[in-house]
Order: structure tokens, then sequence, then C-alpha cells
């Protein structure tokens, strides 16, 4: 009896080692949903399901004080601080397009002349990861495999899968709007895998177009949102009022299949739907090699702009993305395995108020008059220094100047930048401005600064930047409906950071945390380096 037991004991680690999971996860999924706001986990979640935003929150670990560090928050940006772990500054994806000084013309953040549509139609072809400066946590762990790892990236949107996807994955899809078909670049490949193909001759486009966009719950109980029907939302398509249901069906007669789709909740579905497909086809998760599927959900983007953050048409967005998110769960945990995968979701930013719902909330905001400020601020410098065309471009809030012209007429430009600033700052709605020159390596306490000089990149930004007051739009909207993002404020910065699966013990925190800690997390969970510009900090509450 003695030695019986004794062979237990003995036997018992052996037990207990074998009962282990694997010492890494067998596939990181990686998720963006663009343009959410941190308090839509919480403020539509009677809604939502036990298995999909749920799960992550009651039993992953959600930073609740996450947000981004620098300005401006947009998608190209977003989606670059995040898989980079570090800022505009360093990645150099300043905006999703911007003022390129030498070639004196607008370039677009993924855009490579270079490359060549495959599977798609026109310029949304053109398209690599060629203008991100910084590797990824992609392009380290096909590193740190040799290549044996799988990297996939997904999107309606073309950079919110090229630049998560990084330098060198095994595929980048995107949705073109033109054709309805999830396409790809020269750059990665000149071929379409057969399962891509297969996928896009299924038109799903029309089948998610054939009917009514309705509710999924009764309108009434979305008591979480404003009315319907408000009429500073930009009416759907621009000829419809803004109110449930809406008939896809008739207004893809006059927008086309694919526009109408990405505009609706369905494209969010069809998504996952390609997910799955890519799952599948791409093995991913089946060996003992780490695989990577990165996802970006851009309908959400779409709607927002459209109808605000607290419509009707946001609300039930959410609530049919959740079940998109139960259903994507549910497949990993039987193609992968339940407690082999690991997940991370965020977003690329979020949004901002519609101004008239701040205005009947008694709040005092506005729109800055892009159309009426621009060409007094270029007149009114020439006139100062007696010259013609010294600004040769004001975007994304930021002002280029002439150098060429400046030297030539011995203009001194640290005058000309210090006229510019005290103009804007006397233009209703300017909240400060700064010479990029003097806040591009701020490294003091003021957080504002601080934020704006983390988005300044030495070689492609301008020379002045400024900022808007809070809940402030630039007038980019002649009809002054919908809402936009950009802001270092926090309805713009605040955003979900929750971590689940493999490897992530259940909790939260309301600690501060960048967004770019996300890529530095992760790599320090899957043991490979961090990205190459790398600024962010491993989250150290997972590994406590």
């Amino acid at each position: 009896m003695r030695n019986f037991i004794l062979l237990i004991l003995l036997t018992l680690p052996l037990f207990s080692v074998s009962s282990q999971s694997t010492d890494k996860p067998k596939l990181v999924v990686g998720i963006v949903v663009d343009q959410m706001r941190y308090e839509f986990l919480h403020r539509f979640d009677e809604h939502y399901t036990d298995g999909g935003f749920k799960r992550l929150t009651s039993k992953g670990f959600s930073f609740r004080n996450a947000h981004f560090n620098y300005i401006p928050t947009k998608t190209g940006p977003g989606h670059a601080s995040v898989y980079t772990g570090t800022t505009p500054r360093v990645h150099g994806v300043i905006a999703n397009d911007w003022y390129e000084k030498v070639q004196n013309k607008m370039i677009y953040c993924v855009e490579d002349l270079d490359a060549s549509g495959v599977g798609g139609s026109g310029k949304i072809g053109q398209r690599s990861p060629r203008n991100l400066l910084s590797s990824t946590i992609t392009d380290e762990l096909k590193i740190h495999y040799q290549n044996r790892s799988k990297v996939i990236g997904l999107s309606l949107k073309d950079r919110g899968s090229i630049l998560p996807a990084g330098h060198n994955p095994d595929g980048a899809y995107w949705f073109d709007e033109a054709s309805g078909n999830f396409m790809t670049s020269s750059f990665y490949t000149n071929v379409l895998p057969d399962w891509v193909g297969k996928f896009n001759s299924r038109k799903l486009s029309t089948q998610y177009t054939n009917g009514k966009w309705e509710t999924l719950m009764d309108i009434n109980t979305y008591v979480e949102s404003a009315r319907d029907n408000r009429d500073y939302e930009n009416a759907f398509f621009m000829d419809l009022e803004p109110t449930f249901p809406y008939k896809l069906n008739s207004i893809r007669k006059t927008f086309g299949v694919h526009n109408t789709l990405v505009y609706s909740p369905f494209g969010n579905t069809i998504l996952v739907d390609f997910a799955e497909l890519a799952i599948e086809k791409e093995q991913l998760g089946k060996d003992e090699i780490t695989d990577f599927l990165a996802i970006s959900f851009s309908s959400t983007d779409k709607i927002g702009h459209e109808f605000g953050p607290y419509s009707k048409e946001i609300q039930d967005t959410y609530v049919r993305l959740d079940r998109d998110l139960d259903r994507l769960f549910k497949y990993l945990d039987e193609q992968v395995g339940e407690g082999e995968w690991t997940v991370f979701l965020t977003a690329d930013h979020a949004i901002a108020e519609l101004p008239k719902y701040l205005n009947e909330q008694k709040q005092s905001v506005n729109y800055f008059d892009n159309k009426q400020n621009q060409p007094l601020l270029k007149k009114s410098v020439d006139e100062e220094f007696s010259a013609t065309g010294i600004i040769e471009n004001i975007s994304n809030r930021q002002v280029f100047l002439n150098h060429d012209l400046l030297r030539d007429q011995n203009i001194d430009q640290v005058e000309v930048k210090k006229y510019i600033v005290d103009l804007l700052l006397e233009m209703e709605g300017v909240s400060s401005a700064y010479d990029t020159r003097e806040i591009e390596r701020y490294h003091d306490t003021n957080l504002d600064v601080g934020m704006l000089s983390a988005g300044i990149n030495s070689k492609a930004s301008g020379d002045v930047a400024y900022t808007l007051l809070p809940g402030w739009l630039s007038d980019y909207n002649l009809y002054h409906k919908g809402t936009n993002h950009g802001t270092g404020y926090s309805y713009d910065t605040h955003v979900p950071m929750i971590f689940y699966g493999w490897g992530i013990k259940k909790g939260s925190t309301v600690n501060y945390h960048p967004i770019t800690d996300i890529a530095p997390t992760i790599s320090t969970l899957l043991n490979i380096k961090f990205p190459s510009g790398c600024t962010g900090q491993p989250a150290t509450e997972l590994f406590d």
C-alpha cells in the first residue's frame, strides 16, 4: 500500500504538467473598433449578450482609463500607434492624409504609387505600409519566428488592414466599394488567394442590403440614446430623414450596393464572415507557432460620423456588433480551442458630440469656419510681410510655409510663425497655437502641449499647429450636420483597452495608460522584441 501511494505522489507532477496549456497562445487576435468610445462598453451593456463585449469585460482585464496620448486622433495614426507602440512623432503617420512638403501635394497614409490593385479596382489598389516608419508587433512576431508565424490583416478600410498587418504579412485585405470585393495590392501578392476569390463570389453585399435596417431590439428600449429624428444628424445618404427603418434595398439603387453596406452595421457582419474563413483557410492557430489576426471594424466609424454617439443608429450598431463578436469568439473556441487564443480590443480614436446637440444641453460650442478663416489667414500674412503665397498649405490644423519663398525674399520665418500664432489666437474657437519647432521635442508636464508635440513629426509636420476649444468642430460640413474627431480631449482619446484569453487574468484598473502600451504588453506576453520605435511600456497590472 505504501509503495502504491508513493507511486501516485511521484506521478502527480507529471499529470499536472501534462494538463497545463501551452507556453504561448496559438493565435493572437487584435481588434480595433473604429471610433469606439470607452463608455459604449457600459452605456449599452443592458442590451449586450454574455458572449460579446461582456465576455471580455467580465472575464478579461479591462483598462478603464486608457487614452490616446497625441493629437490628431484619427484612423491612420490610431492604427499605427496601437501596433507600433509609439506616436506619430516616431512612426510618421501624422494623419490620414497630409501635405508632403517635398512633393508639394497631399498624400494618403498608405499610398504607394508603385503598387497596383489585386482583386479590386482603381487607386484603392495603390496601397502598402511604406509610409510607416516603425516596425509593428506583427512585424516582430514574423521576425521572431523567421516567417513561420502567420499574420493576416482584415478591414473594410485599407488603412485599417494595412497598418496593423505590418510590413511583411501573409495577407492584408480590404473592401473595395466599387466592386464589392475584398482585395489586396501587388505589394503583397500578384494573385488573390482562391479562398478570397470564392468569398467574393458569394456576393454577400447584395444579401446584406436586400432588406431593411431596423433596430435589433424594440427602439423604445434604447433609452440610452437621444430621440431618433434629429435634424442635425446627417440624412442617410443625404436624401432621407435620419430615422428607422432604413430601406437598404431602396437606398442601394441610388448609392450602390457596396457603399450602402459599409454605412450599415452589416459591414461589420460581413467582416466577421470574412475573418472566419481566413481563420479556416489560412489555418491560423493550428500549430505550435503563434499566429496573428488583425481585425478592424469600420462601419462603426461610418455610422458614427453621420449620426453621432448619442444616436439610435450608433446604439443599434453596437448592439449588433456585440452579437458579431459573440459569434467570432465562439468560432475561435471551436477552431483554435478555448483558452488557446488571446485577444485585445481597443479603438483607433473616439468621437466628439454633435455641436448642436450640446447646444440643446446648454453648452456653448460651435464650428470653426475654415472657409472664412483660412483665406483670411493667408491674406493677412502676405500683406504683413509684403509677399504672395507665404502660406503654402493649411491642413490637419497645421500651417505649412513656403520656405523657398521666405529664403529668396529674406523674410524671417520665426517672425512669420509668431505672427500666425497671434492671428490664430484671435480667431473664435481657437484654443492654442504653437510654433512646431518650439514644441516638437517637448518634455515638460503640460499634457496638452505634450500631446500636440507627440503628434508632430519633424520631417512631415507643418510650421504652426493649433487646437480648437473643447466641443468645437472644424466646419467640414456645409450643413453643420454629423460629427468628427481629431482632438486631444477625452471625448476623442478615451477608448477601450481590454485583454482576454490565454495568459490574461481577470480584473480591471483605473490607472492611466496610453494606448501605446498595447504593443509592448503583447510583446511581453509573447516574449518577443518590442517594435523598433516603441515608446510605450508593458501594462504591469497584467504581469504582477
